[in-house]
């Protein structure tokens, strides 16, 4: 019988992996849970990890020695990904006396080296967050998706979004005067204007760099089919393991903060009733014309 993890005298999730569970959630550290889980057992792996810039649920490495971690624990992802399977790494920069080093750039390596793909280099941008004083300010983070091998799970009409001229017809040849567009929608760019979570995001809890279902919504409903194993090695407040479960996908994870840890509980349950509130996947929400807030008070 797999041990469950207990929040405030509450049995919630299993702890221990179990082919059978809808839900895995450990409290430690993921190269210890990775450790026991079986060979071709994740289909998707997805994650933010942390950037090593300081955040109350981080230890601050050496770069190198950061780098040289978080290639221990891809390495470990990768030993348990199906050949099916697909690794999306959600990283930013790493700042140093403002001077970033683009984490996808250090870690590109580790995937490559042990033969897996890039399919895409993902932009995520989003219109807020810290201003910079001595250089442009960062609006956007990049997600690496590395498939295992050329056979690999993708499934595109489930993400497609809407067409910008969907009354468009085909001028000439032999569809001339017919509708061009695919009455599904479009197939998103490699760029994803997707509002990050702060201040009064619906999604907000009190980690400070949660990033949105949306986001994950996407990846989970391109790379998996329904029953698959999606896992994240940093759960964080269990974003992940709440668009998995939303999209009827099962789902493994591990984090290691209590609070977090607590968070992804309530949030996973409430996602498993259909009682979270999220943000659904639409365009970004531009303020009529006139409006308060879009009327220069110094001009």
């Amino acid at each position: 019988m797999s041990k469950t993890a207990q929040i405030n005298n509450n049995l919630i999730f299993p702890t221990t992996f179990n082919e059978e569970n809808r839900v895995t959630l450990f409290p430690g550290d993921c190269e210890q849970f990775l450790s026991t889980l079986p060979e071709n057992s994740l289909q998707l792996v997805v994650t933010s990890p942390p950037y090593n810039v300081g955040k109350e649920y981080e230890t601050n490495l050496p770069f190198k020695e950061y780098v040289e971690w978080q290639d221990r624990i891809i390495g470990l992802c990768v030993d348990k990904l199906k050949d099916q399977g697909s690794i999306c790494w959600q990283v930013g920069n790493y700042v140093d006396k403002n001077e970033i080093f683009p984490l996808d750039i250090y870690l590109y390596e580790s995937f490559k080296s042990r033969g897996l793909k890039l399919r895409n280099r993902i932009v995520w941008h989003f219109g807020h967050g810290l201003h910079a004083n001595n250089r442009f300010s960062g609006r956007y983070e990049t997600i690496l998706w590395f498939t295992k091998t050329d056979d690999y799970v993708f499934n595109l009409d489930p993400v497609r979004v809407p067409q910008k001229y969907p009354g468009k017809k085909a001028y000439k040849g032999v569809k001339m005067g017919q509708f061009s567009s695919n009455p599904l929608g479009k197939n998103p760019s490699d760029v994803w204007e997707i509002p990050n979570v702060k201040s009064n995001h619906i999604e907000k809890t009190e980690h400070p760099c949660q990033f949105p279902i949306s986001l994950i919504n996407r990846l989970v409903l391109s790379m998996t089919n329904e029953n698959d194993l999606v896992f994240d090695p940093f759960s964080g407040v269990g974003t992940t393991q709440a668009a998995a479960v939303l999209n009827n996908r099962r789902t493994a994870g591990c984090e290691i903060y209590p609070s977090y840890f607590s968070i992804a509980s309530k949030r996973i349950s409430q996602a498993l009733n259909n009682e979270l509130d999220f943000r659904e996947d639409k365009p970004v929400y531009e303020p009529p014309s006139g409006a308060p807030l879009t009327i220069n008070p110094f001009k």
